[in-house]
């Protein structure tokens, strides 16, 4: 087995290889490596919309939130436990870090968003713990855009591993997140959900920090 962030690196550099995502129910699916190193399509660029800078995006891979941001004139970093996705961010045009949302974080208690964006809710497989992270970030009134799992699917707590032909990974604790439990989850941490809404088949909630 190989570490997750390898395995990871090795989607990134390689994007039209065959990879998968597995759950040990068995259960597989391919991450969207195109959409993540490509540019932000109009779904993503309406849902930054009016977002209040600084920005940060939690987990921002290879960064065309960032990037998109950005082109906005809206100031944002990334930060991302993938030294691979943060090289590929900066080449890009955006300002990144390597780094864990667990561990120090500039400008803390200052941002004035925070994105959880392409299933990043899942990091950790702890949501509620990841929010209330989130949350201590953020400057009174703050706000997080957050990315859902469909209201028809269950919120499930599970491991993954990725795999490419060249390698698996070793298993990481992992979570899918249900729209349809936003309200009580986003409760726990103390976050107020303010909009919800769906965009063709991507879900979106904005919620303010107490």
């Amino acid at each position: 087995m190989a570490s997750p962030l390898a395995v990871y690196a090795d989607m990134l550099e390689r994007p039209h290889q065959l990879s998968l995502a597995r759950a040990t129910d068995g259960s597989a699916w391919r991450p969207r490596i195109e959409r993540w190193i490509g540019q932000a399509d109009a779904i993503d660029e309406r849902a930054l919309a009016g977002l209040a800078g600084p920005v940060l995006d939690v987990g921002c891979g290879p960064g065309r939130h960032v990037c998109a941001l950005a082109r906005r004139g809206v100031v944002a970093l990334g930060i991302d436990v993938s030294a691979t996705a943060v090289t590929i961010a900066r080449a890009a045009g955006a300002r990144a870090i390597v780094g864990s949302i667990f561990g120090p974080v500039p400008w803390s208690g200052r941002w004035e968003s925070a994105l959880l964006l392409d299933g990043n809710i899942g990091i950790g497989g702890r949501p509620e713990r990841l929010l209330g992270r989130v949350g201590e970030l953020l400057a009174p009134g703050g706000q997080i855009l957050v990315e859902l799992a469909a209201p028809s699917r269950a919120t499930v707590r599970t491991q993954i591993r990725l795999e490419t032909v060249r390698a698996a990974s070793d298993w990481f604790d992992w979570a899918e997140v249900s729209a349809a439990d936003a309200d009580r989850l986003f409760g726990e941490a103390g976050l107020t959900v303010e909009d919800r809404w769906h965009d063709h088949d991507r879900w979106f909630v904005l919620a303010t920090a107490e």
